[in-house]
């Protein structure tokens, strides 16, 4: 993908889905011109608004689609704005289920005008099944209690954290933002279910003992929807640490009456599945996500679930993730 990116954020409302956006701005900010939205769209990255031709203009190179849907299709209503940017001259890039390349505006547009579609969730090479087999080096593995809870921003921070401390670490991309973020992953859903594991396997190989793979997590084991994919990547990563990410003001599975179970619930299904491929697997801390609480509620939240689980907690973004790097570094002891 070519840069800089004007970001598109369509006519979204729902809080969360510009995902991709918003992790592109927090952790690739100087590859970002612009954002593109339509009459409605109720989200902002804080980038200036600009159309294709304008964002071309200054420089822009890449419309991204920044964000994601439940099914992963683009409405039918966003294409014109896709063909408008290719024939602005923008390639296009998007991490859905649904591909580009399989909408004939858009194919045609992109024939048309030169340009190329991008459409990074889709695997570039097959995977065996998982084995389980144990391997070398070690690995953190960010798992939620629902989706669109910090996982990638959690598993990024861990890796920067890491690397300041002069430890070899490499952030593993699994979801579409991950790997635009880091420009090399696999995109763990798009992979068929009996290959997950082994991708997984694939994406964190055996390496040096002192070496952590930073794993970004996909879904919820208690999510009704997402848990398969989950599952696949805790088996295939083999992680010696999970670091459980959650936002404490969410009582409910995002967009379902599913109720979130309790923390301690959370930590010993997370623990279950991952001890079927290493039986010392441990959670080290908790990662939340207190962007809609205020400082005073967060500091708070943060008191009480140290309390309450006896493990590291912090926001990564608040509080960095040093005490959850201090805690990965010890010895385990359950």
């Amino acid at each position: 993908m070519l840069d800089p990116y004007l970001l598109f954020l369509g006519d979204t409302t729902l809080p969360g889905s510009d995902k991709t956006a918003a992790g592109l701005v927090q952790w690739r900010p100087e590859l970002c011109l612009g954002q593109h939205r339509l009459p409605g769209c109720g989200v902002d990255v804080g980038l200036p608004d600009m159309t294709p031709a304008v964002a071309h203009e200054r420089g822009a190179r890449t419309m991204v689609v920044g964000v994601v849907n439940v099914g992963g299709h683009l409405p039918p209503h966003w294409i014109a704005s896709i063909v408008e940017a290719l024939d602005a001259g923008l390639d296009v890039a998007a991490g859905l289920h649904q591909r580009l390349a399989d909408i004939p505006e858009v194919r045609e547009a992109a024939t048309r005008s030169g340009r190329t579609i991008h459409d990074v969730r889709q695997p570039t090479r097959p995977f065996a099944p998982g084995t389980g087999a144990p391997r070398s080096g070690k690995r953190i593995l960010t798992v939620g209690t629902d989706c669109v809870v910090g996982k990638k921003y959690t598993a990024l921070a861990l890796e920067r954290e890491m690397r300041r401390r002069g430890i070899d670490a490499d952030f593993r991309a699994t979801g579409q933002t991950g790997l635009m973020i880091a420009g090399r992953g696999v995109v763990i859903d798009a992979v068929i279910a009996d290959f997950i594991s082994g991708a997984a396997e694939w994406l964190s190989p055996a390496a040096t003992a002192d070496h952590w793979d930073v794993i970004e997590g996909q879904g919820a084991l208690n999510h009704p929807a997402y848990a398969g994919v989950t599952l696949g990547l805790i088996h295939g990563s083999q992680p010696d640490v999970l670091v459980l990410c959650h936002e404490p003001v969410r009582p409910n599975i995002l967009g379902l009456d599913y109720i979130i179970p309790d923390l301690a619930t959370c930590i010993a299904m997370n623990l279950d599945a991952a001890r079927l491929t290493n039986p010392q697997a441990r959670v080290a801390g908790i990662s939340i996500n207190t962007s809609r609480m205020s400082a005073e509620a967060a500091a708070l939240a943060r008191r009480q679930i140290a309390e309450e689980t006896g493990l590291a907690c912090a926001d990564p973004i608040r509080d960095g993730v040093g005490d959850i790097v201090d805690a990965i570094l010890r010895p385990g002891v359950d």
